[in-house]
């Protein structure tokens, strides 16, 4: 497991700007291991990410404690999107590697995306089309009391 930090991944850039930044950089919850951030580019309304801070993309690799905390976060997450955004379903996921999909493919991070019957996900493959659900600082303030108390 690669623990150094990169320069060029947001992953690990945005949480060493310190906690003064976290509205800015969308960071809705900072743990001991792992955090949350919106996804800049959401599928849906509260589409959000949890990373550990270990510059890693060895998911087999991970020590069980940031491997809990990933997973307790993914858990949380859909709570709280359950109960803020009355979602009917989701997709929780880590595409890794390139051949993967991985768009940060260095630094591994489960997506957590809400889904409703009949949403617009689709949008963006079968009319080229981007639907940006909601104003990513509106879904900052929605979520974020969620994710301050610990």
């Amino acid at each position: 497991m690669t623990n150094t930090h990169s320069e060029a991944c947001f992953l690990c850039e945005k949480p060493r700007q310190g906690e003064a930044k976290d509205v800015e950089n969308l960071i809705l919850y900072r743990g001991a291991k792992a955090f949350a951030i919106l996804n800049l580019y959401p599928y849906n309304a509260g589409h959000l990410m949890i990373a550990p801070y270990a510059h890693t993309n060895d998911l087999v690799g991970l020590d069980a404690e940031t491997s809990a905390e990933l997973w307790e976060l993914s858990r949380k997450a859909v709570a709280i999107l359950t109960q803020e955004y009355q979602a009917s379903g989701f997709n929780v996921g880590l595409n890794l590697g390139v051949a993967g999909g991985a768009g940060q493919a260095d630094h591994l991070h489960v997506h957590v995306v809400p889904r409703w019957v009949g949403d617009t996900n689709f949008m963006a493959v079968t009319g080229d089309t981007k639907v940006l659900p909601e104003d990513l600082t509106r879904t900052y303030e929605r979520l974020r009391p969620y994710f301050s108390h610990r």
